[in-house]
């Protein structure tokens, strides 16, 4: 599949979307930016709500793609989390649908799955197609995405390669991390080649780098194409020395959400 020309990244002025700002030019790509916060330095971004059908539906217009990554990115009240979160990429892929674009890039998470046991030395990688257990309502919206995807390929056969990202910051900064996490430049190759690869229907991938203490199945990932650079364990001393090895018997560390998974909810209970 030749490489799209012309993405709408959505969430640009977000952490992971100002990360791919600066790395998916150099694989040909012209960026037209989406965020309900102004980019500074880029005054043709589109400032915008996900709940403007309109602004969307414009933002969309002519595109030859689109990464979403636009949502709250951490645990919230349901209330905003359906606003944001679900509402939000169900207006996203009605704008799609209606604009004819026929790839989408999704930002799904391992908070998909948070509340599979993360494995111990010696146990298999967690596959893709492990049953969904979210860990918060943030994890629930993300499960939701991915069934929009599915529904939206089998109905309207609009494609999506949903991404459960792990971490994707310049360094790991905790030992759990070390297991999860996705380097900037690994982010863009997945990227790339989630938006090249052909016929991917709807397909799941797990978003890490080749980490020697890797949680999950990365094999759908790299049949897009996907050839992960980067390794985690070059952080795992200094991080290990400060606090210490994953512990199985630790509530925090016994799944994949990690403390996600134990922190009080924030909803009345």
């Amino acid at each position: 599949m030749p490489a799209p020309r012309t993405v709408l990244l959505t969430g640009a002025a977000g952490g992971l979307g100002t990360l791919m700002r600066g790395l998916l030019p150099a694989y040909g790509y012209e960026l037209r930016l989406f965020d309900v916060t102004p980019i500074e330095g880029e005054p043709d971004a589109i400032t915008a709500d996900l709940g403007d059908k309109e602004a969307l539906r414009e933002a969309v217009r002519g595109v030859d793609a689109v990464i979403h990554l636009a949502g709250i990115s951490l645990e919230s009240s349901f209330e905003k989390i359906l606003r944001a979160n679900i509402e939000g990429t169900y207006n996203l892929y009605e704008a799609v649908r209606e604009e004819g674009v026929g790839r989408v890039v999704f930002a799904s998470s391992n908070h998909a799955i948070g509340y599979t046991p993360r494995p111990l030395p010696g146990d298999p990688l967690i596959p893709v197609d492990t049953p969904r257990r979210p860990d918060t309502f943030y994890g629930l919206s993300k499960s939701f995405g991915e069934d929009l995807a599915q529904f939206y390929w089998d109905e309207h056969g609009v494609e999506t390669v949903s991404v459960r990202i792990g971490s994707c910051f310049m360094e790991p900064t905790s030992v759990r991390m070390l297991s999860v996490w996705m380097s900037p430049g690994d982010g863009a190759r997945l990227f790339h080649a989630a938006l090249t690869a052909e016929d991917v229907g709807h397909t799941v991938v797990y978003g890490s780098s080749a980490n020697t203490r890797l949680w999950w199945d990365l094999s759908t990932a790299r049949s897009l194409g996907y050839e992960p650079q980067d390794d985690s364990e070059q952080y795992a001393d200094t991080l290990v020395a400060e606090q210490g090895e994953l512990d199985p018997e630790n509530p925090d560390h016994a799944h994949v959400g990690g403390h996600f998974v134990t922190d009080p909810p924030l909803w009345p209970h």
